[in-house]
């Protein structure tokens, strides 16, 4: 008595189209009774997705290379994802383009033999699965069904004497019915090449079925699909972002974690809007998200950070995880900054124990409100998060930037010089000046040296960006991940990479070096005193650089505006005057300046 393998695949993908139908019925009336099977197969939508090759997170038509196929392809009927299903395999992986060319008219549809035509129109005259190769054997061999199946066998163990039995056998019941010998051979050579590798289209059907479920889920029911991806890929903050950038293009936006209206995992609360799950805020734990959820239903929504300390099991809800709920902004929503949240963490803890004593002390004749009635302290006083801190700190809570992005911080200088953004672009052979945030950074040694590819973002999309040796070496500091770079070079389609576009770097500069290769001068209004210049010119003295012409200095020229009651004047201070533009002698200089009065000017 042999052992029944059983081959399980898409039990995540069954689990995803469970918990959406959940969310579809609880969100939307009149769909108690939904179910996928009354969905139809023929949704144009749905093969428009397919055809447009927007299939991130649809089952088995989510890799690069399958995107490709599917914008090649175009399908336009359940058949058509079954067969592409079936191909994307490494033996009939030659015949999609053919495939796609019959399927769009680019190239005739020829059969083998006109009886074939039957077996093989569904795939334009392709063999694709192993059922099309017993099929013809019965059709031009006449065979049995068994013997079919048999010829199938043999054909997949290629054992030369059982072949040349079988040749026999599907020539002479090709012969019964006129058809010569060599038309015979090439028939059977056809059929035994593609027998070695055909797919079972029943397996293919089953996930292709499934597939189109899923991508009719997406199209339909937006936001429940990307809410059951998130849940289930929780765990996975490498999937979750990449969930979260298909999402915006679908036009979902998320609502950030939130102790007052979170639960453990994403939930969809309108059809274009998806509620981050406070499950996936690192260091959080489930133990404490059901004690907060707990908490808030039992009492209603938290007044306060420490209304919110008292009220929780604190034996289940420890300050690691609150402090990792305040760095992912979960606390928001109670109006305070995260600074002072963080730095209040303890206090709160403490304020709660406090509460528990207090209600432990009442006596016989007390009212029994002693925990209420303790006075809620101030948070501690901390200085607000600048853009960067906060959406670094928030990162290494989620994996990546919910509540901004850190372009942000320097957009409105970085725009004055270089005014193209990433989303704006098209292949074009003249150099172009883009800025935008490092991000994925990997190194490669290919056959020209080492070489960095990275996504270069903007907040308005992301570009794929390449970067030679030298330039890796030269701005080492600068080619880092979460760093805001500028940079030029030529964008073009990167034909082998899906057809998008990709930027090939020549120059690099960080925000100081774009300062001093891009500004005119930095303007400074001093009033009636003069200050210290020559200290700030000395502490961040311009630099040097060698080049085939020579050195060449690099620095921010300063202009200054002097005001006295009986005169002004403006007077530039040349090369003398030149210094490196970091964001440290800005800050200085600003200083030393008129309040507002100090910017630098770009062409």
């Amino acid at each position: 008595m042999g052992l029944v393998t059983f081959d399980f695949l898409g039990l995540a993908t069954l689990t995803i189209l469970e918990l959406a139908k959940d969310f579809i019925v609880a969100r939307h009336p009149g769909q108690e009774a939904f179910s996928f099977e009354a969905v139809p197969l023929d949704d144009g939508r749905v093969y428009k997705l397919f055809s447009d090759g927007l299939t991130e997170s649809v089952f088995q038509f989510e890799s690069a290379g399958m995107q490709k196929m599917l914008r090649e392809a175009k399908p336009t009927r359940l058949e058509d994802l079954i067969a592409l299903n079936a191909m994307f395999r490494p033996g009939p992986l030659e015949n999609i383009p053919s495939f796609c060319a019959r399927k769009n008219g680019r190239e005739t549809i020829e059969y083998p033999h006109p009886l074939l035509e039957s077996v093989l129109s569904e795939t334009y005259g392709i063999f694709v699965y192993q059922e099309q190769v017993m099929q013809s054997a019965q059709i031009l061999g006449r065979y049995s069904l068994g013997g079919a199946d048999l010829l199938r066998r043999a054909m997949g163990k290629k054992k030369a004497e059982e072949m040349a039995q079988h040749r026999e056998i599907f020539r002479k019941g090709a012969g019964e019915q006129g058809i010569g010998q060599e038309k015979a051979d090439e028939v059977f050579d056809l059929m035994e090449k593609f027998a070695g590798y055909g797919f079972n289209k029943s397996h293919a059907a089953a996930y292709s079925l499934l597939a189109y479920h899923t991508a009719w889920l997406k199209v339909h029911f937006t936001a429940e699909f990307y809410a059951a991806n998130m849940t289930i890929e929780m765990d996975d903050t490498d999937k979750l972002k990449v969930l979260l950038n298909d999402a915006k293009l679908f036009g979902i936006s998320f609502e950030a974690p939130d102790v007052n209206r979170g639960v453990w995992r994403f939930e969809p609360v309108s059809n274009k809007r998806v509620r981050y799950g406070l499950g996936a805020v690192k260091g959080s734990g489930q133990s404490a998200v059901e004690a907060i959820v707990e908490a808030r239903e039992a009492g209603g929504p938290f007044r306060s950070f420490f209304d919110f300390c008292a009220r929780v099991d604190r034996k289940r809800v420890n300050k690691r995880a609150v402090e990792a709920l305040i760095k992912a902004g979960a606390f928001d929503s109670l109006g305070a900054e995260r600074s002072q949240l963080l730095a209040s963490v303890g206090l709160g803890f403490e304020f709660a124990e406090h509460q528990v004593v207090n209600a432990s002390q009442g006596g016989l004749f007390d009212d029994g409100d002693h925990g209420s009635a303790t006075q809620e302290p101030p948070l501690v006083a901390a200085e607000p998060w600048g853009i960067k801190e906060r959406l670094l700190l928030e990162k290494g809570a989620i994996g990546f930037f919910l509540s901004g992005h850190l372009f942000q911080e320097h957009e409105g200088e970085v725009r004055r010089f270089c005014k193209r953004r990433i989303a704006d672009l098209v292949d074009s052979r003249e150099p172009q000046l883009l800025a935008g945030i490092v991000g994925d950074m990997r190194l490669i040694n290919g056959m020209r040296g080492r070489v960095g590819i990275f996504k270069l973002d903007d907040g308005s999309e992301a570009i794929e960006a390449v970067v030679n040796d030298t330039l890796l070496d030269a701005h080492k500091d600068a080619l880092r991940e979460d760093e805001l770079v500028i940079v030029q070079g030529k964008v073009q389609v990167d034909r082998f990479g899906g057809g998008g576009l990709r930027l090939n770097i020549n120059a690099v500069w960080d925000l100081a070096g774009a300062r001093a290769r891009f500004g005119r001068f930095l303007a400074l209004d001093l009033g009636p005193d003069l200050p210290p210049l020559a200290e700030v010119v000395a502490t961040w003295p311009a630099r040097t650089l060698e080049t085939e012409q020579g050195e060449l200095t690099q620095g921010l020229m300063l202009r200054l505006r002097i005001q006295r009651p009986t005169v002004q004047a403006e007077l530039d201070l040349g090369d003398a005057g030149r210094f490196w533009p970091s964001d440290e002698a800005l800050a200085r200089l600003r200083l030393l300046a008129r309040p507002g009065q100090a910017a630098i000017v770009y062409d």
